[in-house]
Protein backbone atom coordinates (compact mmCIF):
# COMPACT_ATOMS: atom_id res chain seq x y z
CA UNK A 1 0.00 0.00 0.00
CA UNK A 2 1.19 3.50 -0.83
CA UNK A 3 0.44 6.00 1.90
CA UNK A 4 0.30 9.64 0.89
CA UNK A 5 0.70 12.28 3.58
CA UNK A 6 -1.48 15.21 2.54
CA UNK A 7 -0.28 18.64 3.63
CA UNK A 8 -3.01 20.52 5.45
CA UNK A 9 -2.97 23.43 3.01
CA UNK A 10 -4.05 21.24 0.04
CA UNK A 11 -6.60 18.93 1.62
CA UNK A 12 -9.27 20.17 -0.80
CA UNK A 13 -7.11 19.43 -3.84
CA UNK A 14 -6.27 16.01 -2.41
CA UNK A 15 -10.00 15.23 -2.05
CA UNK A 16 -10.54 16.16 -5.70
CA UNK A 17 -7.57 13.99 -6.71
CA UNK A 18 -8.96 11.06 -4.69
CA UNK A 19 -12.36 11.43 -6.33
CA UNK A 20 -10.78 11.50 -9.78
CA UNK A 21 -8.67 8.42 -9.05
CA UNK A 22 -11.78 6.60 -7.84
CA UNK A 23 -13.91 7.64 -10.81
CA UNK A 24 -11.26 6.54 -13.29
CA UNK A 25 -10.79 3.16 -11.60
CA UNK A 26 -7.20 3.70 -10.45
CA UNK A 27 -8.01 2.75 -6.87
CA UNK A 28 -8.83 -0.73 -8.14
CA UNK A 29 -5.34 -0.95 -9.66
CA UNK A 30 -3.26 0.70 -6.94
CA UNK A 31 -3.63 0.37 -3.21
CA UNK A 32 -3.50 3.98 -2.00
CA UNK A 33 -4.29 5.68 1.25
CA UNK A 34 -4.39 9.43 1.87
CA UNK A 35 -3.55 10.54 5.41
CA UNK A 36 -4.11 14.04 6.78
CA UNK A 37 -1.87 15.62 9.39
CA UNK A 38 -4.37 15.18 12.21
CA UNK A 39 -4.82 11.50 11.31
CA UNK A 40 -1.04 11.06 11.45
CA UNK A 41 -0.73 12.88 14.77
CA UNK A 42 1.15 15.80 13.21
CA UNK A 43 0.54 19.40 14.18
CA UNK A 44 -0.40 21.85 11.45
CA UNK A 45 2.42 23.98 12.86
CA UNK A 46 5.07 21.30 12.20
CA UNK A 47 7.98 22.67 10.26
CA UNK A 48 9.03 21.18 6.93
CA UNK A 49 11.92 19.23 8.46
CA UNK A 50 9.61 17.55 11.00
CA UNK A 51 7.09 16.66 8.30
CA UNK A 52 9.81 15.35 5.94
CA UNK A 53 11.34 13.17 8.65
CA UNK A 54 7.94 11.84 9.70
CA UNK A 55 7.05 10.91 6.13
CA UNK A 56 10.42 9.23 5.58
CA UNK A 57 10.24 7.33 8.86
CA UNK A 58 6.80 5.97 7.96
CA UNK A 59 7.50 5.32 4.27
CA UNK A 60 5.00 7.94 3.13
CA UNK A 61 4.88 10.00 -0.02
CA UNK A 62 4.30 13.70 0.63
CA UNK A 63 1.67 15.62 -1.29
CA UNK A 64 2.40 19.29 -0.70
CA UNK A 65 2.58 22.70 -2.30
CA UNK A 66 6.11 23.14 -0.88
CA UNK A 67 5.00 24.43 2.47
CA UNK A 68 7.37 27.36 3.12
CA UNK A 69 10.21 28.74 1.08
CA UNK A 70 12.08 30.45 3.89
CA UNK A 71 14.38 29.48 6.71
CA UNK A 72 16.77 26.62 7.31
CA UNK A 73 13.92 24.12 7.60
CA UNK A 74 12.16 24.88 4.30
CA UNK A 75 11.24 21.75 2.36
CA UNK A 76 13.64 22.24 -0.54
CA UNK A 77 16.57 22.81 1.83
CA UNK A 78 15.60 19.77 3.91
CA UNK A 79 15.43 17.58 0.81
CA UNK A 80 18.85 18.83 -0.36
CA UNK A 81 20.37 18.05 3.04
CA UNK A 82 18.60 14.82 3.94
CA UNK A 83 17.82 13.14 0.62
CA UNK A 84 19.77 9.88 0.46
CA UNK A 85 19.62 6.72 -1.59
CA UNK A 86 17.38 5.33 1.13
CA UNK A 87 15.05 8.34 0.99
CA UNK A 88 14.76 9.57 -2.57
CA UNK A 89 12.79 12.69 -3.37
CA UNK A 90 11.98 14.55 -6.50
CA UNK A 91 11.70 18.31 -6.18
CA UNK A 92 10.44 20.42 -9.07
Amino acid sequence: MITILVDHNIEGQAALLWDTLAEEGWLEVFSLRFVKFDQAGLSYKSNDREVWRFAQKHGMVMLTANRRMRGKDNLEQVIREENTEQFNAISY
